[in-house]
């Protein structure tokens, strides 16, 4: 079947597929020898595809890690000198990229995957996917300055920033720790924002992105997405359903994948149960119910029957009454 040769090298796990549009742009994929064009069209399966020289191998599984990523490292596939990447933290033998960027000085959630539909969809403004940091600046913020940053701020370069939600979580001595939500993603956009408004930022940890959460990841660690994750960040709507479904009581599913399996800094595996400290065992203080606090199995609260029609008025339930020579008047519900 033929595809745009964007979307071949995308999915073989050449970066997203406005990067591959630059690959091809650059004259440096050929298709059955010669330079292909933006907007043509080959099959991965019949024609040769090669960039620089190399041809692409067929396209692997796809691959979805959610990494912790600490300080000092970079958020790139290959560095210019001998600082380390975030694929040096992974030992996969699929390549995989990183999906946006952070800062050599921040850290926290990076999604690596050779996914270029989803990278593609995270990344592009128009799909408006939310990217939340806790933020710790020196000084403690003014209302002033909590405003300009929610309305948006004219950068250096002239570029007014998009609005955000922004919230003071908790004072840290003379600083403060910010809760940040962009929908936007300019390089370095929060150092920049909070140095025109006179707060120096101290630290930076990205804590979700989209529907997916860092969760109990510590620096360095890494887990594979589960489908449920993958669906939610390919589709939203199916999120907001299945939320929406779980207010009105449904169970649209299991509320614990089973491949959610998180990989220690050694590279082995890693129980989830074991990583969240003061947890309870499953079960406790649940009844056979499985309702918490209902007491022992079949036991029955004070003033209610085992069968039986309910003799409470709420239950708007109405029986005949005895016969009797004096007939009482039944109790009125509009009071």
């Amino acid at each position: 079947m033929e595809e745009r040769i964007q979307k071949i090298l995308s999915r073989a796990g050449y970066g997203s597929r406005r990067a591959c549009e630059e690959l091809i742009l650059a004259g440096r994929v050929r298709v059955n020898g010669r330079v292909a064009q933006i907007g043509e069209k080959a099959d991965a399966q019949n024609d040769h595809i090669s960039l620089d020289g190399k041809t692409i191998a067929a396209a692997e599984e796809l691959v979805y890690i959610a990494l912790h990523k600490p300080r000092n490292v970079l958020s790139t596939v290959e560095a210019p000198d001998p600082r380390p990447t975030v694929i040096d933290l992974v030992p996969v033998k699929t390549s995989v990229y990183p999906v946006g960027r952070l800062d050599f000085e921040s850290e926290g959630l990076i999604l690596l995957t050779n996914d270029g539909d989803l990278a593609n969809r995270l990344l592009h403004p128009r799909y408006g996917h939310q990217k939340e940091y806790r933020v710790l600046v020196a000084r403690h913020p003014d209302a002033d300055q909590l405003e300009a940053f929610k309305h948006g701020v004219v950068l250096e370069d002239g570029y007014r920033t998009a609005p955000a939600e922004v919230r003071v979580e908790s004072l840290f001595g003379k600083g403060a720790w910010l809760n940040v939500i962009l929908r936007e993603g300019r390089k370095r956009q929060i150092r920049e924002v909070c140095t025109r408004l006179g707060l120096p930022v101290v630290r930076i940890i990205r804590v979700r992105i989209g529907s997916l959460h860092l969760g109990a990841l510590k620096p360095r660690e890494w887990r594979y997405l589960s489908p449920q994750e993958v669906q939610a960040l390919k589709d939203p709507k199916s999120q907001k359903k299945g939320a929406a479904s779980k207010r009105t009581g449904s169970r649209p599913g299991s509320r614990r994948p089973a491949d959610k399996t998180t990989v220690s800094r050694k590279g082995s595996p890693v129980k989830p149960g074991s990583i969240r400290k003061g947890s309870s065992k499953p079960g406790t203080g649940k009844s056979s119910s499985g309702r918490p606090g209902s007491g022992k199995p079949g036991s029955v609260r004070p003033g209610s029957s085992k069968s039986g029609p309910s003799k409470s008025w709420s239950g708007r339930q109405r029986s005949k009454p005895a016969p009797s020579k004096h007939k009482k008047k039944a109790p009125s519900n509009n009071q």
